[in-house]
């Protein structure tokens, strides 16, 4: 019986063929877990008697919210971990000596490959699909379940097809792509279902767009997103010191979805989500003639703070300065791409322009330090979610963007057109 990439993954992990609705005990590949939500997986897998981790090299430990730590609090949390970290010998822990936001992060390390299974004590999870992986969030009591066992149940998702068709013109995105999808079918519209990304658009889309798109799925209700393996891919693997040999699986023709879509990326404009929900997708000509002033431009974060990001920005910015009534933050994914951006000179220009940049940190996404905004203040930002008091006070609005509407936004104070 055909298969979707999905099922074709679980099949592998479990040692027979599985289907849509089964509910399985699987495997697990790679584990997650960060400053924030992997002391309650601590505490579970102490309460538990657990004298040792099912599967070390299997488990990674990043701190990545509120480190180097904002205040007493989220540094006695980062402190259960690095305790945890240095008792039980972990291999894969990072904090300030080698930081970055983890769903940047574990790909630079080659710690996800195609072919895995991967959990994490995260939503954003999912950005790992983009690899050809199943990758998806769960709690913190599902993660410490996985540390004792090396593995987890899962109800096997049924699967939408996206059929992507067209080349994606000036500064249209993988996160202009996924904005559009999610207007269409609603931050419920994927309830429990892989979004699997297909079509000719794929071949034109860097690794960048991809994890993009799949970092979001999350934002339609997806249990997970997926890119199957392709050239693409491969290049991106190419120099990586990968922890396990990639496992190259593709959906069968004939493979059952539960809904197909068809997208014209040739003809999607960028596309801006306004508040307070990332399904409140307007096209970017509809947001400058709106005329929305902003005080804040934030271009980072695990959907769109890679050197990719920066270097677009560098070369928006390039000889002109941010609005005297704007605040530029610019947060890189990991260490490894901020030193890449100032070897390249993105860093000197976006300083130069007014910009500040920030350790790698999910700090300012969620609200918890690096960017806050005041009371009704309005903040334009490649973040993932715009919801009531996201950045911060309630009062504030956040419009989700890519990285070139941000950074032409920052110099002329107002959401606008980067083309």
């Amino acid at each position: 019986m055909a298969q979707t990439i999905t099922e074709k993954i679980f099949s592998e992990h479990v040692g027979k063929e599985v289907f849509a609705g089964e509910i399985i005990r699987s495997n697990i590949d790679m584990v997650i877990g960060n400053d924030i939500t992997t002391p309650i997986s601590i505490s579970a897998f102490n309460l538990s008697g657990a004298q040792k981790l099912a599967n070390p090299d299997g488990f990674s430990l990043v701190l990545d919210h509120f480190i180097p730590a904002k205040d007493i609090a989220s540094a006695n949390q980062a402190r259960i971990s690095r305790d945890f970290a240095k008792k039980h010998n972990l291999k894969n822990f990072f904090d300030e000596k080698d930081m970055g936001i983890e769903h940047a992060l574990l790909p630079e390390k080659g710690l996800v490959v195609p072919g895995d299974v991967i959990i994490g004590a995260d939503s954003h999870t999912c950005t790992h699909g983009a690899l050809g992986a199943f990758s998806t969030g769960m709690g913190s009591t599902d993660l410490a379940f996985a540390m004792i066992t090396g593995g987890n149940w899962f109800k096997v998702p049924e699967s939408i097809k996206v059929n992507l068709s067209g080349k994606p013109g000036l500064h249209t995105t993988g996160k202009d792509i996924i904005l559009e999808i999610i207007r269409l079918i609603g931050v419920d519209g994927a309830l429990y279902r892989t979004l699997e990304f297909t079509g000719s658009t794929i071949a034109h889309l860097t690794i960048d767009d991809r994890f993009s798109m799949c970092n979001m799925a999350i934002e339609a209700g997806a249990k997970s997103g997926i890119v199957a393996y392709d050239d693409v891919t491969k290049e991106f693997l190419a120099d990586k010191n990968l922890a396990r040999e990639p496992r190259i699986h593709y959906s069968d023709e004939d493979a059952n979805y539960v809904q197909i879509l068809e997208i014209d990326v040739g003809n999607l404009e960028p596309v801006i989500a306004y508040p307070f929900l990332p399904s409140n997708g307007h096209s970017i000509t509809q947001a400058v003639n709106d005329k929305i002033k902003i005080d804040q431009a934030f271009i980072g974060s695990c959907t769109n703070g890679r050197l990719s990001d920066l270097k677009t920005a560098a070369e928006i910015l390039k000889g002109k300065k941010v609005h005297e009534d704007v605040r530029l933050i610019v947060t890189p994914g990991t260490q490894k791409i901020l030193k890449e951006a100032y070897r390249l000179g993105y860093m000197d220009i976006i300083i130069d322009a007014g910009g500040v940049v920030s350790n790698p940190t999910c700090g300012a996404c969620l609200g918890g330090y690096m960017g806050i905004l005041g009371d009704n203040e309005v903040a334009v930002s490649t973040t993932n979610r715009n919801f009531i008091g996201r950045m911060g006070s309630r009062s504030s609005k956040v419009y989700l963007a890519n990285s070139a509407v941000a950074a032409i936004s920052a110099i002329t104070g107002y959401i606008s057109d980067p083309r």
